[in-house]
C-alpha cells in the first residue's frame, strides 16, 4: 500500500514538470542568448509568446531571409563544430522568450521568406548539428520582435 502510495505522489510531480519544461528529456534546443533575454524555440505550442511562419511566396512574406555561404557575409552566423552543448548556454529563466513556428500566421505576425537568392532583410550562414536555417530564421526574425509592418518599412 505505501508503494502504490509513493507512486500515486509522483505522477502528479511528473505530470508538472512535463507541463511547465515541455518533455522529460532535455536536449540541445535551437536558442540564441541576447543581452535581454534567452530566445529559443517552443517545443509546445502552449509554450510560445510569438510565432512566425514560412512561405514559399516571396509576394507573401514580410521578412526574407538568404541563406549565405560564408560567415563573413552574414547578420547572423550558426557554428558548432562540438558534439556536447556549452552547459547553460542558453538556460530557460522567467525571461526566456519562446518563438513558435506556426503552419499558417495571423496578420500580425512575421511570414519569412527563406531563400538563398535575392534580396534579404537578414542575411544567415548555418553550419550546425542542432540548428536548421529555418531555426535560425525564426530565432532572429523572433528576437527583433518587431511588426510586420515596421520590418517591411526597414527593407525598403
Amino acid at each position: 500500500m505505501l508503494r502504490f502510495k509513493i507512486l500515486a505522489s509522483t505522477i502528479p510531480l511528473a505530470l508538472a514538470a512535463f507541463l511547465t519544461h515541455g518533455d522529460f528529456v532535455t536536449g540541445a534546443r535551437p536558442c540564441i542568448s541576447t543581452s535581454e533575454t534567452t530566445i529559443q524555440i517552443a517545443t509546445m505550442p502552449w509554450q510560445a509568446q510569438s510565432h512566425v511562419s514560412f512561405t514559399s511566396d516571396p509576394l507573401q512574406a514580410t521578412v526574407r531571409v538568404q541563406i549565405v555561404d560564408s560567415a563573413e557575409t552574414a547578420d547572423f552566423v550558426v557554428l558548432d563544430d562540438v558534439d556536447a552543448a556549452e552547459p547553460d548556454a542558453c538556460s530557460i529563466t522567467a525571461a526566456t522568450r519562446f518563438i513558435g513556428i506556426a503552419d499558417t500566421s495571423a496578420s500580425s505576425e512575421p511570414v519569412i521568406y527563406l531563400s538563398e537568392h535575392g534580396d534579404a532583410d537578414y542575411r544567415i550562414f548555418v553550419k550546425s548539428h542542432s540548428f536548421t536555417a529555418r531555426d535560425a530564421a525564426a530565432l532572429i526574425v523572433g528576437a527583433h520582435n518587431r511588426s510586420p509592418a515596421r520590418m517591411a518599412a526597414a527593407s525598403l
